[in-house]
């Protein structure tokens, strides 16, 4: 009859210390190597994603995507592509490492999604990882391009917003035009300024002002004053609407770029956490299993 025994290399958490501070201890070698797996997956899968969206785009034809339906699919491979990056470098990080615990492994590869973040974020916001970032600049230009970036928005409504903050402008136009190119230059300017005066002066002196841009513009057109007093009302009536609608548009522009910029960080958010949670997943599963052995004993 044959006696077994068994025999396990590593021992229990209890009975060496030596042996548990060995098994908990950060391996970054392997946390690096992880990084490594991490960026180039990361820019592997982006640009095949550059690649199929380039392929779906057909400039010779409006039949295209729409910009909507575009922006989705860029955010949702960035994030898909940022799974499988994290999940590769947590296993890849964990297995190197050697630990057989894993809730270790867990950890390595979590310390691996974190240093790989810390890299990418670096390469992005730095002029010394100008260069080096310039691919994955590349990368993240493609969903802001694509999609509705605070950045995009508010450089979309900068023009608008520009031609609104000077509502004089189109008013000033009008009043160069009818007075026509007869009349001396000197007496348009004082009418486009007596004009000015009267619609953005102290209110508490706007009859005096109004009174004194009609003159003016009787001067520089030579019409009577009555008819210039209604001029300068209309002038009026079209200044204040041009200041509402230069409100609105600041208002709108303002809540497109708040809504983009709460978007997109919480989209960024939502993708960094289920990154931490796939790295914690593929570090667990990278986890080295503990060897047994057997040794049979065979009475003789």
């Amino acid at each position: 009859m044959a006696d077994t025994a068994t025999y396990a290399h590593v021992q229990t958490r209890g009975t060496s210390p030596t042996l548990n501070e060995a098994f908990n201890r950060v391996s970054w070698g392997a946390v690096f190597a992880g990084v490594a797996i991490a960026l180039t997956v990361q820019l592997v899968l982006n640009l095949l994603g550059v690649g199929i969206g380039a392929a779906v785009l057909d400039p010779g034809t409006a039949d295209n995507p729409a910009a909507s339906t575009f922006s989705m699919s860029t955010i949702a491979w960035f994030v898909i592509s940022g799974i499988i990056a994290s999940f590769a470098g947590g296993y890849v990080a964990s297995r190197l490492s050697g630990r057989p615990l894993r809730s270790t492994g867990a950890l390595h590869g979590l310390t691996s999604w974190a240093v790989t973040t810390l890299v990418i974020f670096y390469l992005l916001t730095t002029s010394v990882g100008a260069l080096a970032g310039g691919l994955f600049n590349g990368i993240s230009g493609i969903i802001s391009g694509a999609g509705s970036t605070a950045a995009t928005a508010v450089t979309a409504a900068a023009p608008q917003l520009a031609e609104a903050t000077n509502p004089m402008a189109a008013i000033e136009q009008q009043i160069r035009e009818t007075s026509g190119g007869n009349d001396p230059a000197v007496l348009r300017d004082t009418a486009v300024k007596a004009v000015q005066a009267a619609l953005t002066g102290d209110p508490a002196q706007a009859e005096q002002a109004r009174a004194q841009a009609a003159d003016a513009i009787a001067r520089a057109q030579n019409i009577p004053v009555e008819q210039a007093r209604q001029q300068v009302a209309q002038y009026e009536t079209e200044y204040r609407q041009a200041m509402e609608t230069a409100k609105q548009q600041a208002t709108a522009a303002a809540q497109t770029a708040a809504t983009a910029v709460s978007t997109g960080a919480v989209l960024a958010f939502v993708a960094l956490v289920v990154g931490a949670i796939a790295s914690l997943i593929g570090g667990s599963v990278g986890t080295t299993r503990v060897v047994r052995t057997e040794d049979v004993y065979v009475r003789a």
